[in-house]
């Protein structure tokens, strides 16, 4: 695989997972998805920057959903969106 495709493919993913998060925010659930939104844009981040964030947190628990053979955990999910700008290790 070239480094143009292996871009595209990540531009992919990242726009999927904004996409996600967008669902997230117009179905209002999880709730945490717009008290995250909401409590960064207070502080000062853009959407754009914040959507990355969140998708980041989406992106962490959908693979270790994958490498653990485990049902989604919306719990654990929402607990890393409440404590963004930081990112869990």
């Amino acid at each position: 695989m070239n480094d143009a495709t292996s871009d595209d493919d990540e531009t992919f993913a990242e726009e999927t997972l904004i996409q996600a998060i967008e669902n997230q925010l117009e179905a209002g659930e999880p709730a945490a998805t717009q008290a995250t939104l909401n409590k960064l844009t207070l502080v000062g981040y853009e959407r754009d920057e914040i959507l990355k964030l969140m998708a980041l947190v989406l992106a962490r628990e959908i693979r270790q959903m994958l490498e653990q053979d485990r049902p989604f955990d919306i719990e654990g999910y929402e607990t890393q969106l409440r404590n963004l700008p930081d990112l869990a290790e």
